[in-house]
């Protein structure tokens, strides 16, 4: 059956993994497309690979296929979601479809992808039934997503993959979200539309090129950007710091009226002693007050020059 869309594949060039795969994953995509789909486009994203090894890859290939190729090479290397980034910005398609290396074995699912978002989607992923990773990075893995769960009201998919189909409607609402640092499963999360996913058997694993230092900068980036987790972590500090002033206190006074302090223990009283404890707690609950409170209006002025849209609409009906 030949589906009558035009539909554009992106591919990211990052590692060398990505490279050693090329051959096969564009056979493979193109002979899926040219059975399944009247018009298409393959666009490359090289994330700073060796240009003379891409070009081996391709120059062998057939004339039909070298000629639905676009190569865009970046100039520097940058992080996977800017490369895709990259891509989905030169996609033209009525659907692009962002697809990774490791599903080169299976081209049909860019058919798959294609049937299901027809069917009232707008955004359709792969998802992860594990994720392959040591046992120290997997319990960080939950806590970052559980941050993002708890204090944000994105509805992100720990298991989903990059791999996914994305409407022409819902993919001009993401290309408005000009932020300079990007983590773009909470961005697909910002922009809505309807979503759906297909469970695949191929487990998620770490990006190869980028090392733990990255990753941990990258969860801090989305931490900051999309969650509300620092404000209430200096709230939280700001409640235990009155509980140990007003404990600070109440032991000062006591030990200074009774001799005893708060666990039954006896206590000299010394001159002044009492009144140092209480300025210093007083002072302390003032000054995580006084943060907490900063940390309001940074957070307010951060989303503000974001200049993130209010609202997006989805369509327009007319009767």
């Amino acid at each position: 059956m030949i589906r009558q869309s035009f539909i554009s594949v992106v591919g990211i060039l990052h590692s060398q993994q990505d490279v050693r795969t090329l051959p096969a994953w564009l056979s493979g995509v193109y002979q899926s497309l040219q059975a399944g789909f009247s018009d298409f486009e393959i666009v490359l994203v090289n994330n700073q690979r060796d240009l003379s090894d891409i070009e081996n890859v391709i120059k062998p290939l057939p004339e039909e296929l070298r000629k639905q190729i676009f190569l865009l090479n970046l100039s520097s290397a940058v992080n996977r979601d800017n490369a895709i980034l990259a891509g989905l910005d030169r996609a033209n398609g009525d659907y692009t479809v962002l697809f990774e290396s490791d599903f080169s074995g299976n081209p049909d699912l860019i058919a798959r992808l294609w049937d299901t978002c027809r069917k009232g989607q707008d955004v359709v992923y792969l998802r992860a039934r594990e994720r392959k990773l040591p046992a120290a990075q997997r319990v960080l893995y939950h806590l970052f997503y559980y941050i993002l769960k708890r204090y944000s009201r994105l509805q992100i998919d720990p298991w989903a993959h990059h791999s996914r189909i994305i409407s022409r409607r819902a993919l001009n609402s993401l290309l408005r979200l000009r932020e300079n640092s990007r983590y773009l499963k909470a961005n697909y999360a910002l922009v809505g539309y309807k979503t759906g996913h297909i469970d695949v058997d191929v487990p998620l694993h770490p990006d190869p090129e980028a090392g733990f230092g990255e990753q941990f900068r990258t969860a801090l980036v989305a931490v900051t950007s999309f969650t509300t987790f620092l404000r209430s972590l200096l709230l939280w500090i700001f409640m235990f710091s009155v509980i140990v002033a007003c404990t600070a206190v109440y032991n000062a006074v006591k030990v200074k009226l009774t001799s005893v302090d708060i666990f039954g223990d006896p206590a000299e009283s010394l001159s002044g002693w009492a009144f140092l404890v209480v300025i210093i707690s007083v002072f302390f609950a003032i000054t995580c007050l006084n943060l907490y409170v900063m940390s309001i209006y940074l957070s307010n002025i951060y989303s503000e020059i974001k200049n993130r849209p209010l609202y997006i609409v989805e369509s327009v009906k007319r009767y």
